[in-house]
């Protein structure tokens, strides 16, 4: 069953990783053109802030602190969202983190952090967004990587959960498509972004991450 989005500004919009980055200007473009904002992240500071920015700005934004490797915790955004504006429409997975260093040097615990936010976030997010919209319609978007279809030396961990992710993305948007779900399923898979993604990753590395150039803008 084909699904035809709503406009933005009659749109609810969950937004993981809200707090920084991809996720925060995404949030802010959406409040611009009037949809409605459920938006996660781990920092509640950053998070009231960017609502208290959006709202000041005669938008509609409230937040959950979650931390989407927990699935309890994205389930409570499905519920916000459910609670302050009856449901959304769009769902979209973007928190992750990532780590630059040999394998080697990486402890096995940091790898298996890593996939519990990349990838078991996201497969969290899609369910829960998936059991909403199997009914209504929307879309689900995943945030993947150019990364999803190469390795990067170094950050070979990250490159793998976002092949995972694509993976994942490609598998479910053909079993809604077998069963006629008016769910769209979209993967982005960016280049560099000029965002703090290098600071916030673990560093194994003996000099200072960095972006691969050419790091783009997350603003167009």
């Amino acid at each position: 069953m084909k699904h035809k989005p709503k406009k933005l500004s009659d749109q609810t919009i969950v937004i993981t990783g809200a707090s920084s980055g991809i996720g925060l200007v995404t949030a802010r473009m959406a409040a611009e053109k009037g949809a409605k904002l459920v938006l996660a992240a781990r920092s509640e500071e950053a998070l009231r802030q960017l609502c208290v920015e959006i709202n000041d700005q005669g938008g509609q934004a409230t937040y959950v602190v979650a931390d989407v490797s927990n699935q309890e915790d994205v389930r409570r955004v499905a519920q916000a969202a459910q609670t302050k504006f009856g449901g959304f429409d769009t769902w979209i997975n973007d928190a992750g983190v990532s780590i630059y260093g040999k394998l080697e040097d990486i402890p096995v615990e940091d790898m298996r952090k890593l996939f519990d936010t990349n990838v078991w976030g996201l497969i969290y997010g899609s369910l829960e967004a998936v059991k909403h919209l199997k009914q209504r319609g929307g879309t689900i978007i995943n945030i993947g990587s150019i990364l999803s279809e190469s390795t990067a030396i170094l950050q070979t961990i990250y490159s793998a959960s976002k092949h995972a992710v694509k993976g994942f993305t490609d598998g479910l948007r053909m079993e809604l498509e077998m069963d006629e779900a008016p769910v769209v399923v979209t993967l982005i898979k960016p280049a560099a972004i000029d965002t703090p993604y290098p600071l916030h990753a673990k560093n194994y590395m003996e000099r200072e991450a960095q972006h691969a150039p050419p790091a783009y803008a997350p603003k167009p």
